[in-house]
């Protein structure tokens, strides 16, 4: 039972992985573009009333099918893979304790952007679009922090680890500053 078992781990390893990455990349996806949609949607408002309601019916439409078509299915698979994988191993080393805790808090940001999606299809805008953003950005750095955790591993020493994502969060921040001064005339 024991040498089955070893066997089964050993075979279907690489393909939990595969698949694991495969929906990790079509939720990252739909993350990216989510925040995205609900820009254009949030700068809708501005139009003439005619307009506005074509461009966020339209937007509205899009959202609905890439957060229910996509992204949370992917969040969901991702997750059932990842435990799957969690099974497998034999222990938890420490980096993947630190990669499990971003992903906890990539989890929480998903969560967040359901609060927004289901706020937006009532007509409720409560944020701009600069403030979405800088939030689209959240996913970038969980994103970085958790493909850096995955391969670079025994490698990173924490503190060059946390000064080099705050040098990062730097730069983004930077762009979008950047960007809105480019984009304001």
């Amino acid at each position: 039972m024991l040498h089955y078992k070893s066997q089964y781990r050993v075979f279907m390893y690489p393909y939990i992985k595969a698949l694991h990455i495969v929906f990790i990349v079509t939720w990252f996806s739909g993350l990216f573009y989510i925040v995205r949609l609900f820009i254009y949607n949030t700068e809708a408002n501005g139009r003439p009333e005619v307009e506005r309601q074509i461009l966020q019916s339209q937007f509205n439409l899009m959202i609905k099918r890439l957060w229910f078509g996509i992204t949370w299915p992917s969040a969901v698979t991702t997750l059932f893979l990842g435990l799957w994988l969690l099974y497998m191993f034999n222990s938890l080393p420490n980096w993947l304790v630190i990669k499990l805790c971003f992903v906890f808090g990539l989890y929480l940001y998903h969560l967040s952007l359901h609060s927004i999606y289901r706020q937006q299809a009532q007509g409720i805008f409560k944020y701009t679009s600069q403030q979405l953003r800088i939030w689209n950005e959240v996913a970038t750095i969980f994103l970085l922090a958790i493909v850096m955790l995955v391969v670079v591993r025994q490698g990173m020493s924490l503190v060059w680890a946390l000064g080099g994502l705050a040098v990062f969060i730097l730069i983004l921040l930077s762009a979008i500053r950047i960007y809105k001064g480019l984009r304001t005339p």
